[in-house]
């Protein structure tokens, strides 16, 4: 007799956390269409004179500029928040630690040591190349971060959190130094610093591969929520643990991979907002994805007009504002978890 116990056609949907019954759809597309009224302001801001009164009705080298620049501009936007932040939630649910997130396990890091790798191998590898290599490096690195965790013996949330900065540094580290002995340091801050401001038609179509990942992610919403209950409890209800598992791997791997090809890392957003978004909603995955999506798209909006207009009409990294923001909330949740439990 197996003792492994294949999974059901639907696992059994686990009860609402807290008693919580589920949330209305009116909050949700409140917030859709606040977001994308957000979204269409945001395109007037530049320094290309096409303003938001323009938009209506812009002129052809208006029409132009939107097309080749601000339009791809703020979808790449939307869509690397909503990525990031689904790809965290997803990822602190299998691992079952609120401190775990692409930036805080070193799949960011494992990404962008497969890009050196792509461009030290390929030369001048196509963007699509970069990413599939990206890919499988950030699998490989998640999966090792997962093999880690199921190895410490002190599984203190934070004590997990500061092995996966830790181990994120490392492979930082060696990337650092192959760039170094390859002469491509500068090329790093490319990939390690998320902007967009280099992001133009035909240089940000790959992102779209997002919105697939993040479909399947929502279809596997039930299953990674009965994983986060824990091995026992998922194996007991008839999921296939480990299965689920490697599921959840690649679909954050691959929303961090494309993300970091594309725009470059943004950090601390795959951990800040799924904690604010499920300190708000509870913890029911498939309740919250969508919330957590909206608020992620939301916030790096939000730091992206920050960003363009906080030094007009010279424009910072999204990264720097984002890691500004972030690291404030992250030194919160550490402090409230700290308190929670008594250390």
């Amino acid at each position: 007799m197996s003792s492994t116990v294949e999974a059901p056609s639907r696992p059994p949907a686990p009860a609402p956390a807290g008693g919580r019954e589920p949330a209305s759809r009116l909050p949700l597309l409140a917030a859709t269409g606040a977001l994308l009224v957000a979204a269409y302001l945001s395109l007037g801001i530049g320094v290309a004179d096409v303003g938001v009164a323009d938009l209506l009705s812009p002129s052809a080298e208006q029409w132009q500029i939107l097309t080749v620049s601000r339009i791809p501009r703020t979808a790449a936007v939307l869509l690397a928040g909503a990525a990031l932040s689904v790809a965290g939630l997803i990822m602190q649910r299998i691992t079952q630690n609120r401190f775990v997130s692409p930036s805080t396990s070193g799949t960011v890091e494992a990404a962008v040591l497969g890009i050196l790798v792509a461009t030290l191998l390929f030369g001048d590898a196509s963007l699509l190349v970069k990413m599939l290599v990206a890919i499988l490096t950030a699998v490989a690195g998640t999966l090792v971060f997962l093999q880690l965790l199921e190895r410490i013996r002190h599984q203190d949330p934070i004590v997990v959190a500061l092995v996966g900065l830790m181990y994120g540094a490392v492979i930082g580290a060696v990337t650092t130094f192959i760039a170094y002995q390859r002469d491509l340091v500068q090329y790093l801050d490319i990939w390690t610093t998320g902007s967009f401001s280099g992001i133009l038609q035909g240089r940000y179509e790959p992102i779209y591969v997002v919105l697939a990942v993040g479909v399947l992610g929502y279809l596997w919403a039930d299953r990674f929520t009965v994983v986060g209950m824990g091995r026992s409890m998922a194996t007991n209800l008839g999921l296939h643990y480990r299965r689920t598992m490697y599921v959840g791997l690649v679909v954050v791997s691959v929303m961090a991979a494309v993300v970091v090809v594309v725009v470059g890392a943004i950090p601390f957003l795959g951990l800040i907002v799924p904690n604010v978004v499920t300190l708000l909603l509870g913890d029911n995955l498939r309740r919250v994805l969508p919330a957590t999506a909206l608020a992620g798209a939301g916030f790096v909006l939000l730091c992206d007009v920050v960003a363009r207009t906080v030094h007009y009409p010279y424009e910072l990294p999204v990264a720097t504002i984002a890691g500004a923001v972030g690291a404030a909330v992250f030194v919160v949740l550490i402090l409230r978890a700290g308190k929670a439990s008594g250390t």
